[in-house]
């Protein structure tokens, strides 16, 4: 997984960079098939915003979350993509299987 992190009114620092990629390494546990991952740091006012477009075979997901602390955003988008990525393989998984159920189905008939 090659992972681009960019930052918008933001230098990346070593230990903002450590942490998005610990923290991204948490989708890798469920889902091997990622190809490509983008996050991008931003800070508007009071507003720190985080982003990830996150390329999978055959979909792109895309997350942002927004808090007033920089690393609790960077925690809030973890969580949604993990749920994201998690949703995505149940229903790669569960559609892998429907045609042999309709073979069946046709075959009953």
């Amino acid at each position: 997984m090659s992972l681009n992190i960019s930052g918008r009114h933001l230098e990346i620092t070593p230990a903002i960079r450590e942490y998005v990629m610990n923290k991204m390494a948490r989708v890798s546990r469920h889902f091997d098939n990622v190809i490509d991952t983008q996050v991008v740091l931003s800070v508007e006012k009071l507003e720190h915003t985080a982003e990830v477009t996150m390329r999978l075979r055959g979909k792109d997901i895309h997350c942002e979350a927004t808090d007033e602390n920089l690393y609790a955003a960077i925690d809030l988008l973890a969580d949604k993509i993990d749920r994201q990525v998690i949703k995505y393989k149940t229903k790669a998984q569960s559609h892998a299987h429907e045609p042999a159920k309709r073979q069946q189905l046709e075959a009953s008939d």
